[in-house]
């Protein structure tokens, strides 16, 4: 295992590792820790009690931050004639439908979410193999396969974030930059554990979240305290 930097340990010191912070009081840790020479971009990173392998028991969806990312993310709309029109007024920053699946194979992923109509998804579905992997395929869980193209880019363009449990039942969603005021953070989290309840699957048993911390991008994690939103 790679050796941890002194900048590094020295954050780490602040964190107890064996206590449960709540929100506000994590808030406030995990900025003293985010001291890399870049904006970190801050997540909730939370182990659930689910079973993923189990078709009622998979965590899918997206969520509007009240204060954003902090990234103005760069949408591609799949769509034609009238629906093309509507996303560009929306401010899409790619609209069209061959010529940018063409150059998807080419090797061109200059945007971070993709959006199409239902009518284009035949065509998109081609590219299953390609956005699959890196978490671009369109979908209408995390609406993302929408003739509301309006209304779905403004959501992206807000602050709009998907979660998808993986294999292990682990879920991480970002909430943030460390630049952000703490109340900003603060609302963004609690927005994202909310919405974590509310999709509970009613197949889950036990306890549904095991386990959950806020994380920076080079800082140590600080651990939640959730009872209030088992």
């Amino acid at each position: 295992m790679a050796k941890r930097g002194k900048k590094y340990e020295e954050m780490v010191k602040l964190v107890d590792r064996e206590k449960a912070y709540g929100v506000n009081e994590a808030v406030e840790l995990i900025k003293k820790t985010s001291k890399a020479n870049f904006d970190e971009t801050i997540e909730v990173a939370a182990r659930l009690g689910v079973d993923p392998k189990k078709a009622d028991q998979q965590i899918r969806g997206a969520v509007v931050l009240p204060h954003g990312t902090g990234k103005t993310k760069r949408v591609l709309v799949f769509a034609k004639g009238d629906k093309a029109k509507e996303a560009e007024a929306a401010g899409a920053d790619f609209v069209g439908d061959e010529e940018y699946i063409n150059k998807i194979n080419q090797g061109w992923f200059d945007f971070d979410v993709v959006v199409a109509t239902p009518d284009m998804m035949a065509q998109v579905g081609k590219l299953g193999r390609t956005l699959g992997p890196k978490g671009l395929m369109p979908n209408p869980k995390t609406g993302t396969v929408t003739f509301e193209l309006d209304k779905a880019i403004q959501e992206i363009k807000a602050g709009k974030v998907e979660y998808r449990v993986d294999k292990a039942g682990n879920i991480h969603v970002p909430v943030g930059k460390a630049s952000f005021g703490d109340e900003s953070l603060t609302e963004n989290i609690e927005t994202v554990l909310e919405t974590l309840v509310k999709v509970k699957p009613s197949a889950a048993k036990g306890t549904y979240m095991r386990n959950v911390s806020l994380t920076s991008t080079m800082g140590p994690g600080v651990k939640l305290n959730v009872s209030a939103y088992k």
